[in-house]
């Protein structure tokens, strides 16, 4: 972390903020000691769009909470007023290809992949499977970033850093 006292913030987008940016968002803020705060946006959340049942479903039986999580628009966070963003990860393709809106403070960018657990006509039953496996593969992956040294969050580093988490 920086040396100052805050926590690092960091948003997880993808294109309707439903499903990866949701479960990437609950199981930070669970992991994370207080020294992170996530956040999730979408590109285009569709109009009432939702969390989707199967994640919210997939994070409560992990113990992790669901209080709080909704599908959201990432414009929110390019407000001057919004929180201060220091990383942004895209979790989904389609995300990552897509113009970005200017964030304030210049936050280090990452990409770290994953299919849609919600895509496909599989049964309810493979679906969930799907979001299981997703939460888990995210788990991983957020584990090794809150397990960094401090130095490596100075955000001098944390672009590439972020970006090498994505190799693993």
């Amino acid at each position: 972390m920086t040396s100052t006292p805050h926590p690092l913030n960091v948003l997880f987008l993808c294109t309707h903020n439903s499903a990866r940016s949701i479960l990437a968002e609950a199981i930070l803020n669970h992991i994370g000691h207080g020294r992170f705060q996530a956040y999730s946006a979408g590109s285009s959340p569709r109009e009432h769009q939702q969390p989707n049942p199967l994640g919210l479903q997939v994070l409560a039986s992990a113990g992790i909470s669901t209080a709080g999580l909704r599908s959201k628009n990432w414009d929110e966070f390019a407000d001057p007023n919004a929180p201060h963003m220091d990383l942004v990860i895209t979790v989904c393709n389609n995300a990552a290809g897509e113009v970005c809106p200017y964030w304030p403070g210049q936050p280090a960018t990452a990409h770290w992949g994953y299919a849609d657990p919600s895509a496909g006509d599989g049964s309810d039953a493979q679906k969930l499977e799907a979001f299981r496996q997703t939460l888990h593969a995210l788990r991983r992956r957020l584990e090794l970033l809150i397990s960094l040294p401090a130095a490596k969050l100075e955000k001098t580093l944390l672009q590439s850093t972020a970006r090498e988490l994505a190799q693993g």
